[in-house]
C-alpha cells in the first residue's frame, strides 16, 4: 500500500512541475530541497514550543512532530515560491532542444525529493510501528530504494559538513560516541528513536483496549461475599 502512495506522489508531483516549464521546475525543485532542508532542522524546536505554550496534554505530544514537520514544509514551499516569482516575474526563453530535458529531469528530482521528505516525515506521525506496509527497516519505495534514509543522509551531511556553525556547531541528529580504535563518530538515531516511540504508543493502545477481566463469582450462582 506505500508503495502504491509513493508511486502516485512522484507521479503526480512531476506531472505538475513539468507544467510549469523548464525555470518553473527549475525554481520549484529549489524550493522544495530548501523547504525540506529548514523544515527538517526546526521542526523539533517549534513542535517543543507548540507543546510547552498550549499544554494540549500527552495525547497529542505524540502528533505534534509530524504536524510541526508538515507545517514548516509547505509553508517555506509558498514562502520560496512567492519569492521566486517576484525575483523572476517573467520567465526566461530556453532554447526548444533543452526545455523539455530541464523540465523533466526537475520534475522528476522534485517528484522524488517530496516523496522522500513526505516518507521521512510518516517516521514521526502518530501511528503504530508497521503500518500499510510501511516499516523502518526495509526499502520502502517499491523495495529498490529507501528514500527517507537517503534523505536523511542528505540532511546529515550538510548539517555536519557545509551548514555546520564551527567544529562543535550543533548537528541534525545523533550523538558522538568513541570507538575502541579511538576515533570519534557521529551515530544517527532519528529512524531509531521515532519507530520505538510510535512502537510504544501501539503498546499503549493496546494495553487500553484490552478488557478488564470481571471478578469471580460464587459457586451456584450465588454472587460472591467480599
Amino acid at each position: 500500500m506505500i508503495d502504491l502512495f509513493l508511486l502516485a506522489v512522484v507521479a503526480v508531483v512531476t506531472w505538475c512541475v513539468a507544467s510549469e516549464g523548464a525555470w518553473g521546475a527549475a525554481w520549484t525543485f529549489l524550493s522544495v530541497l530548501f523547504a525540506g532542508l529548514l523544515a527538517m532542522n526546526y521542526f523539533e524546536p517549534l513542535a517543543e514550543t507548540i507543546q510547552s505554550t498550549l499544554a494540549l496534554g500527552g495525547a497529542w505530544n505524540n502528533r505534534l512532530d509530524f504536524l510541526a514537520m508538515m507545517l514548516l514544509f509547505i509553508g517555506f514551499i509558498f514562502a520560496f515560491r512567492i519569492g521566486s516569482e517576484q525575483i523572476m516575474p517573467i520567465l526566461i526563453d530556453v532554447h526548444p532542444l533543452a526545455f523539455d530535458g530541464v523540465r523533466w529531469v526537475a520534475a522528476g528530482a522534485t517528484g522524488y525529493l517530496t516523496m522522500a521528505i513526505l516518507l521521512t516525515a510518516l517516521h514521526t506521525a502518530p501511528m503504530p510501528r508497521t503500518f500499510m506496509g510501511f516499516t523502518p527497516e526495509r526499502n520502502n519505495f517499491i523495495g529498490m530504494s529507501a528514500p527517507d534514509r537517503q534523505w536523511l543522509g542528505f540532511v546529515q551531511y550538510v548539517t555536519e559538513k557545509s551548514f555546520r556553525k564551527g567544529v562543535n556547531g550543533p548537528i541534525f541528529d545523533g550523538s558522538t560516541a568513541l570507538f575502541s580504535d579511538g576515533k570519534k563518530k557521529i551515530l544517527p538515531t532519528f529512524i531509531i528513536r521515532y519507530a520505538t516511540r510510535r512502537g510504544m504508543g501501539s503498546l499503549a493502545a493496546v494495553e487500553d483496549l484490552t478488557p478488564t477481566p470481571a471478578a469471580p463469582s460464587g459457586g451456584g450462582g450465588v454472587p460472591a461475599q467480599f
